[in-house]
């Protein structure tokens, strides 16, 4: 089409090439409606549209085989658990220099605050690691930790999001959804993707946190865990064993004679495929979350069997159940460790505004010792040579505690996870904050670079990795992203 001279362009001209405009786009339409046009979405994924989750090749050479990630609601402040600071010791209680004025997400900051646990030198790396975390601080040497993360926002919400899904807002693929949809998994009876909310709830942005976005339904996350199995799996009482099954059996054959009816039909085939997955869960999850059969050496190293804490044992259970579905091939596991509760803040999460050395010394030992035995016990077994494990909360805490309270806010300039596992570097330690854990420094990481990293470990390139969806190219990491080569084993 040749450029307008839009100088001498008359009323019927103007038109006549409207029309013409218009006519292509309509035809672009159909075009990519009837599957004629193809997007450039990543052609390495060639999936079965009968068997949706079926085992899929990576695009490269993978370290890992599945992820697990370990997520720490009401972002866990680096400065009481992994990002010593001998100078916030120094200057405790002292105005944080260059600070004046400085308001945050609640507002106005008081002085500089030492954490009120001590740190000390953890394994043969000589890693300083908090009391708060003494179980995770054994483990100093089989962990990398990054200590220069960025986020987008200083928001719960926004900022579950982000991590999540690599967007603050709602309405976009999870981490989990986009490797399920990319590498489905070689277990056949299990979801591809489990999200195991912690047992006081869901975190704040609740489902959208394994949500399947604009990808296929079929690759959302499946959320339950060892104390509220999967709702409506259990069979009504009153219907004998051999019904149920005779009944199945009945509707496979509806199903097969009705896909006959409608060949090539691909979202037909994936709907029946995960019904039969379900069906198939019917034996597969209550039988993966009875942990009854566990050895009470296992209980007594995940901590579930401690009955003077409730909340850790419940906690510990779920670990326990996140090594199970790993064992069963599960692709993607996300375990959740605080929730959100309307009015209860910092109760049941990391979220320590007002009463930071309260809250987090309940919090503390509900995590610490389970996250710590669901490590080494994924090593024992073997687990961990085909597993990268994120820890990583939404964003960090302010060197400073607030105003008029005894917690510190929100900080999305400066924070810390740990990653360990396949194709991942030990007694490792990326980036750092400034003198006060206020702002990353060095090696600044954003959680576009982290994600682009862990599909890295999985064979998958993130910038190849693609979908089209309402006239974008969508990838986990937007635009952005580089793979962390420095963490890399």
């Amino acid at each position: 089409m040749s450029i307008l001279n839009t100088n001498n362009l008359s009323q019927r001209d103007f038109l006549r090439h409207t029309a013409t405009g218009l006519s292509h786009i309509a035809l672009l339409q159909l075009l990519n409606r009837d599957g004629f046009i193809r997007h450039g979405t990543c052609e390495e994924i060639s999936q079965n549209d009968s068997n949706p989750y079926a085992a899929r090749t990576p695009m490269n050479a993978p370290a890992a085989q599945n992820v697990l990630v370990i997520f720490c609601s009401g972002a866990c402040s680096q400065l009481e658990t992994f990002d010593y600071k001998s100078e916030l010791i120094r200057r405790n209680g002292q105005p944080m220099p260059g600070a004046d004025g400085l308001r945050t997400f609640q507002g106005e900051q008081g002085n500089l605050t030492r954490s009120p646990w001590e740190f000390r030198p953890r394994g043969q790396s000589g890693k300083m690691i908090s009391d708060l975390v003494p179980h995770i601080g054994k483990l100093a040497d089989e962990l990398c930790f990054i200590h220069s993360l960025t986020s987008k926002t200083n928001t719960h919400g926004p900022g579950e999001n982000f991590m999540s899904t690599g967007n603050i807002l709602d309405g976009f693929p999870s981490m989990g959804a986009w490797v399920s949809w990319a590498l489905g998994t070689s277990s056949q009876d299990l979801p591809a993707y489990v999200a195991i909310p912690d047992p006081r709830g869901t975190p704040q942005s609740s489902v959208n946190n394994w949500g399947s976005g604009f990808l296929p339904a079929a690759f959302q996350g499946t959320d339950f865990n060892s104390s509220k199995p999967l709702r409506n799996l259990i069979t009504p009482k009153g219907i004998p064993a051999n019904t149920d099954d005779a009944t199945r059996k009945y509707l496979k054959a509806l199903n097969a004679n009705h896909l006959l009816n409608f060949p090539g039909d691909s979202d037909l085939s994936a709907r029946l495929s995960s019904y039969e997955l379900a069906a198939r869960m019917q034996l597969s999850v209550p039988e993966v979350t009875d942990i009854s059969s566990e050895p009470a050496s296992i209980m007594k190293l995940y901590g579930a069997d401690d009955t003077s804490n409730p909340l850790k044992a419940a906690f510990a259970r779920n670990c326990i159940l996140a090594r199970r579905l790993l064992e069963k091939g599960v692709r993607f596991v996300q375990l959740f460790n605080g929730a959100y509760q309307t009015g209860g803040e910092g109760v049941s999460n990391w979220d320590g505004h007002k009463f930071l050395e309260q809250q987090y010394s309940k919090h503390g030992p509900v995590m610490d010792q389970p996250v710590a035995a669901l490590i080494s016990d994924l090593k024992t077994r073997g687990l961990l040579e085909n597993t990268v494990v994120l820890w990583c909360t939404e964003f960090g805490r302010m060197p400073t505690y607030q105003k008029g309270a005894s917690g510190r806010d929100h900080n999305p300039d400066g924070f810390t996870a740990f990653l360990t596992g396949a194709g991942i570097k030990n007694a490792y330690s990326h980036g750092a904050t400034d003198d006060f854990g206020y702002k990353a420094i060095d090696k600044v990481t954003t959680v576009y670079d982290l994600h682009a990293t862990i599909l890295h470990a999985l064979g998958l390139d993130h910038k190849k990795l693609t979908y089209y969806h309402n006239g974008f190219e969508r990838r986990l990491t937007d635009v952005h992203g580089h793979v962390i080569q420095d963490i890399l084993a």
